[in-house]
């Protein structure tokens, strides 16, 4: 059943109603109808199983026929900080990253990223990037759709940080070490509902000083693995890691 979400202004006492972008993929793309059935994800995390009353070419309208009880999202909230890489790689961290679970991403620039934001770029990538994580969540039928912040210099990122009470970046030379610290070890100290921001670093990694800087300021290097990954690919493995400790390893 396709999903939405759908912002508070929409919803109703019993009914909601739907427009935008999400009205013309209802309309033009899905050629849904009165009677058709969809799932609308309020902003709160809670879901319900619609039937479409009305479709115009301004709104769609749908009345709640039952509320569901589900939880699609992670047990720990993770956010993501990835350091600016070429071309779409982040596009594609952003989807497969919600897809896996990530709470929020915050993009800087790292001393190693090659591409470089002015502000009138970060407004308009950060609007595509928003349209990317909720179609991706609509996708995945996540509860809620992660938060993609402004992006942020390597200053700036560091006093983020003291909003997290776990804190780790993936560092190579964690990989390249027998007495390396593992991702195990942190997420067995992880307790559930706790914020943990893990950041990843562009092509090339990241400069000495900015290892250090991490370090000063409380975080814990890890590994991933004893293979060096891409960019695009160390968070979608950190993720994957986080889902297996929390979600699967219990079961």
């Amino acid at each position: 059943m396709q999903r939405y979400f759908v912002p508070e202004e929409g919803w109703k006492e019993n009914s909601i109603r739907i427009t935008g972008d999400d009205r013309h993929h209802i309309n033009r793309v899905m050629r849904m109808q009165s009677g058709d059935s969809i799932i609308c994800n309020a902003p709160a995390g809670t879901a319900a199983v619609c039937t479409i009353t009305e479709v115009t070419d301004q709104y769609i309208s749908a009345d709640i026929v039952e509320w569901l009880e589900e939880s699609k999202e992670l047990p720990i909230d993770v956010t993501i900080a990835h350091g600016l890489p070429k071309g779409d790689k982040l596009e594609l961290v952003l989807q497969k990253g919600t897809e896996l679970g990530a709470s929020r991403f915050i993009p800087f620039q790292a001393g190693r990223s090659i591409v470089k934001w002015d502000q009138k770029k970060a407004e308009k990538k950060l609007s595509r990037y928003r349209k990317i994580v909720k179609e991706a969540s609509e996708q995945s039928h996540r509860n809620v759709v992660p938060e993609v912040e402004a992006f942020l210099d390597f200053q700036a990122l560091l006093e983020k940080s003291e909003e997290y009470p776990v804190k780790i970046f993936a560092y190579e030379d964690e990989a390249k070490t027998n007495d390396y610290q593992g991702l195990s070890v942190i997420l067995s100290n992880v307790e559930p509902g706790q914020k943990i921001i893990a950041c990843i670093g562009p092509e090339g990694g990241y400069t000495i000083e900015e290892a250090e800087a991490f370090k000063a300021h409380g975080f814990e290097p890890v590994r991933l693995g004893p293979r060096i990954l891409r960019t695009e690919t160390a968070p979608l493995y950190l993720l994957s890691s986080i889902s297996y400790h929390f979600e699967e390893l219990g079961c």
